[in-house]
This record gives structure tokens, sequence and C-alpha cells, in this order.
């Protein structure tokens, strides 16, 4: 890891909070259009479906619950990005209070966001392979209850941010970075790094894999229409969570191998930080394609899209004389009812 000693202090630039080491900010083309891009399209992609729970869907059951907490999870981190892109083209300007708020809340959004993805995944598992009894637990007192937990694990969790994170002169720039104890920093370091492999991967990894495994094996001894359909659902799920999430994590773990000694630090050292900026930018565009994983792909989904669509733009578009636009979303309830007495609850899977 890059670090800055002045007189007092020591400045720790770690990756996976999202600022790039000054030693490389000069060559920051690639995340900043990157960036720019998941602000585009993660920011408008993740209203519609907040909207669309709100105003169309409603909060009835515990996956509506999760995927509003999971879509406000992507937004946290969203809305931090106009501060990230202008500061790694100049310098934090912000102030030392939002430069605690914006970190902290990235942190807050990065884990809450994957444990919701953890919550969803199980309460899947028990729809489709315990439907009896999730039939008494899949309720939305629980919803939120669960919910709640986990924004309380996600904010203890981000508690170093809020104590370390501060601005600092350095170099003659203003820096918005962690600030460890001389004597503590590789002990911070490391601990960040195993913080973030454990409770952001490991353990999500483990229930997913254990619950979709399940879940796959249940669909493909059910008879009913829609189980291939959910089958690809499912392997989608688990692909996109592998690719955006593995590489990074590896990575991390490696640092902390190498701020232990472990690994030698000559010759790795400036390989890991361009690893860990390329598996970064790869991993946070993950809030981008959330809404049409969770979302976009239910027909259900697709529906209330296709009436909110045809609601605010419709009018629009006849005024601009083109009324023969049509919007071609399925509007059909009776295809999408749930099936229950009995039956594996299919929808529950998007």
């Amino acid at each position: 890891m890059y670090t800055t000693k002045d007189s007092t202090s020591t400045a720790d630039y770690d990756y996976y909070h999202g600022f790039l080491p000054e030693d490389i900010r000069s060559d920051n083309t690639f995340q900043a259009v990157l960036y720019s891009l998941v602000f585009v399209f993660g920011l408008p992609g993740n209203i519609l479906v907040l909207w669309v729970l709100i105003q169309y869907k409603g909060l009835k059951s515990m996956t509506d619950i999760y995927l509003l907490n999971l879509t406000i999870s992507d937004l946290l981190f969203v809305v931090s990005i106009p501060f990230w892109l202008h500061y790694m083209l100049h310098e934090w300007v912000f102030g030392n209070v939002l430069c605690k708020v914006i970190n902290a809340g990235y942190l807050i959004g990065f884990y809450s966001g994957i444990l919701f993805i953890m919550l969803m995944s199980i309460e899947r598992y028990l729809a489709i392979v315990h439907h009896v009894f999730a039939f008494k637990v899949r309720k939305v007192r629980y919803g939120i209850i669960s919910s709640a937990i986990i924004w309380f694990v996600a904010i203890c969790a981000s508690l170093p941010e809020l104590i370390f994170y501060n601005i600092k002169t350095v170099s003659g720039k203003t820096e918005c970075s962690i600030f460890y104890p001389n004597t503590t920093i590789s002990t911070w370091k490391v601990f960040g790094f195993f913080q973030v492999n454990i409770f952001g991967f490991l353990i999500p990894f483990s229930v997913m894999t254990f619950c979709y495994s399940r879940i796959i094996i249940t669909l493909l001894g059910n008879k009913a229409s829609k189980k291939h359909r959910a089958v690809k659902i499912i392997f989608t799920v688990m692909i996109v969570f592998f690719v955006f999430w593995i590489p990074y994590n590896i990575v991390l773990f490696l640092n902390s191998l190498l701020e232990m000694e472990i690994l030698n630090k000559i010759g790795n050292e400036g390989r890991l930080q361009m690893a860990l900026q390329i598996t970064q930018s790869l991993a946070f565009t993950h809030c981008c394609v959330n809404p049409f994983i969770y979302a976009f792909m239910g027909e259900k989904f697709r529906m209330y899209v296709g009436r909110f669509f045809r609601n605010w733009f419709s009018p629009i578009l006849v005024c601009m004389g083109w009324s023969n636009v049509h919007f071609n979303f399925q509007d059909n309830n009776s295809s999408v009812q749930s099936h229950s007495s009995g039956r594996h609850d299919l929808s529950t899977v998007m």
C-alpha cells in the first residue's frame, strides 16, 4: 500500500474504500470513466426500482422489504460517486465531516448490500425448499426486524471509517483518507482486509452457495412450468456474484498476506495495487447490475415498470405526436400469480 508520512501522521490509502493513491492519480481516466458510467446507469436504475416498489408493488412481502433495502444500499454508493470523481481529478474540498460521512456511507452500503443479497437467498431457500415452514416466517414484520439487524451490523463494521477517516494536507494537497496511529497501521489494515473478506464475501458466499444449491435440486425435481426459467435466474445470480466479487476478495486477501509479510513486498506491492484498482472497479459496477437481476428479470416487476412508463410517458408521447408508440410489457396478473397450497413458490425467485 502507498503511504505518505508527515511529522505527525501516516496517510494510508486503501483501495477498497474507493480512493486512488497519489502515484497513480494522474493516470485515472479508465476509473473516472467507469465510475461515471456506474453513476449514469446506477442512479436512475435504482431510483426506478425504489419508485416501483413504493408506488406500484407495495411492501407486501419479505422479498419486497429486502429488495427495497438492497436498492437503498446501492444508492448509498451511487450518490457518493460525484464526490469521488472530483477527488480523483483534483483534491478533497468538501471538508472533514463529509470525508467521514461519504466513506462511512459507502462501506455501510457495501456491507448491507451484500448481506441483503444473502438474506434474499435465505428467503428464497425457505420459500422453495421449506415452503410450509416459510409460510409462517416469511412475514413483513420479520423482514423489517432482520433488515434492521443488517443495518446495525453494517454500521458497526463501518465504525473505523468514522473514527480514522480525516482530511490532512499531504505534499501540498488536501487528502481524505485513513490516518491510523503510527504504531497500529499494519494491524488496522490487516483487520480491514479480513473484515471485508469475512463479512463482505466469505459468509455471504457460503450461505448463497448452500441455499442456491438446495434450491436447484428442489426445482429440478419440480414439475412446474417455470422450473427452467427459475433455475436460469438462480444461475445468473450466482455467476454474477462470483464474477464481480471473487477477484476483488482474492486480491484483498493477498494484500493481507503482504501486510503480514508472508508475501514479499518487493515486486508484489505494485502489481497488487494495480490489481486492486481493476478488481475494485469491477466489483463496484455490481450496483448497476442489481436492478436488472433482482427486479427487471421478474415478470411482475416488468409489468409494474410497463405501467410506470405508460402512466408517465404515454401522455408526453401523445403530445409530441407519437401516439402510435406502445409499451409492450406484460400486464396480465393471472400469468404471474404464485401458486400455494403445496406447490413451490417459484414466483419468489424473482
